[in-house]
């Protein structure tokens, strides 16, 4: 099933995505909720972000060649992390799909972008175990990770690199039936594919990192975890299109601009 946020005739709720049409749903996916007689073409309604996560938990160089390839670029020999390592990103980053990305005035030419596969949690868990990790997943989405790397070298944290306002685009809807071991992460700029891989192929995959977040935290329904990503992304410009498509999910899609002041 896919769930979509959306807004049709000035009013903005949940829906399920069937065929090129969305039925509209009262109440939400996380708790009660029934169909409507609404429903809409898919291209004539405004796509919203799927949600707003209570928490926002990412994931950090969990694909071996993004790693090499990160490493490489400093000089260094890799460094394989050995255990999951899990960080945080910003509620005001968030943007839907078809929304611009928005490059600050004041930043340089190395805003780069990277394609995720995004977990939604679907229920309220703690202390969860290698065999009950999944149980709360209610399904995933796609994300793009947005940088500004010359800001991320120079800053001790990461909070305008990453998470300054729009730099992370999800959506476009939350699918519940997708399988991440047979999925395949393709990115397009501006229409000519850049990065292919295998969305399964992580470091540490789903499961570990479900484990290791509910020893200390409490995961709660539409928190959601980015897990990462693998390749390369070249310096990106103002009128720049990056396309993520994550089979199985569907595609997200947005411009790159600049900001005007």
């Amino acid at each position: 099933m896919r769930w979509l946020k959306f807004t049709a005739s000035g009013q903005t709720s949940w829906g399920i995505v069937e065929g090129d049409g969305v039925v509209g749903v009262e109440g939400d996916p996380f708790g009660e909720w029934r169909r409507t007689e609404r429903s809409y073409p898919l291209d004539g309604v405004r796509i919203e972000v799927p949600l707003i996560p209570r928490t926002f938990y990412c994931v950090g160089l969990n694909y071996l060649t993004h790693l090499k390839e990160a490493a490489n670029k400093r000089g260094e020999v890799p460094n394989i992390p050995d255990r999951p390592e899990i960080g945080y990103r910003a509620q005001n980053a968030l943007i839907a799909h078809d929304e611009d990305v928005v490059i600050p005035a004041d930043a340089t030419e190395k805003i780069h972008y990277e394609g995720e596969l995004v977990v939604v949690i679907g229920k309220k868990v703690k202390h969860l175990t290698e065999h009950d990790a999944m149980s709360c997943v209610f399904g995933y989405t796609i994300g793009n990770d947005v940088s500004e790397r010359t800001w991320q070298k120079a800053d001790r944290g990461l909070w305008r690199a990453k998470n300054a306002d729009t730099f992370k685009p999800m959506g476009p809807w939350i699918e519940t039936e997708a399988d991440p071991d047979k999925m395949e992460t393709i990115v397009r700029l501006n229409g000519r594919q850049t990065i292919r891989f295998r969305t399964g192929d992580m470091i540490f995959g789903i499961v570990p990192f479900i484990v290791e977040l509910t020893k200390y935290f409490t995961l709660w329904p539409g928190d959601v975890i980015w897990m990462g990503t693998d390749g390369a992304s070249p310096d990106l410009k103002a009128g720049d299109v990056v396309e993520i498509e994550i089979t199985g999910i569907g595609t997200l899609r947005n411009r790159f601009v600049t900001e005007n002041r």
